[in-house]
């Protein structure tokens, strides 16, 4: 998953996407060099604390919630998603669009 986000993020970020990459749990090194080698351009945040998953209803991951430009949860998906796609790239401009 983390190229396809990166492949999206890089191609919609000149039209306001905003990727924010969220991690539960893992070792902060180990992570760090995950994203280093990986070359992730989106930011990636540490939930060390396992109450914040539960708090914002991770129960799966990829989880992904779709935030419109005025911070309103338009929509969010659990699981592995063809974010790359067609379907997933019109809802991305659809969203990109308001």
């Amino acid at each position: 998953m983390p190229s396809t986000v990166e492949r999206i993020q890089q191609e919609f970020r000149d039209q306001g996407l905003v990727v924010l990459a969220i991690n539960l749990g893992e070792d902060r090194g180990m992570l760090a060099n995950w994203v280093n080698s990986r070359n992730v351009t989106s930011t990636v945040l540490l939930l060390d604390d396992p109450a914040l998953g539960r708090t914002y209803a991770i129960t799966a991951t990829p989880t992904v919630y779709l935030v419109d430009r005025d911070g309103k949860l338009v929509g969010k998906a659990i699981g592995t998603r063809p974010w790359s796609g067609d379907k997933g790239r019109a809802i991305l401009r659809a969203l990109l669009a308001r």
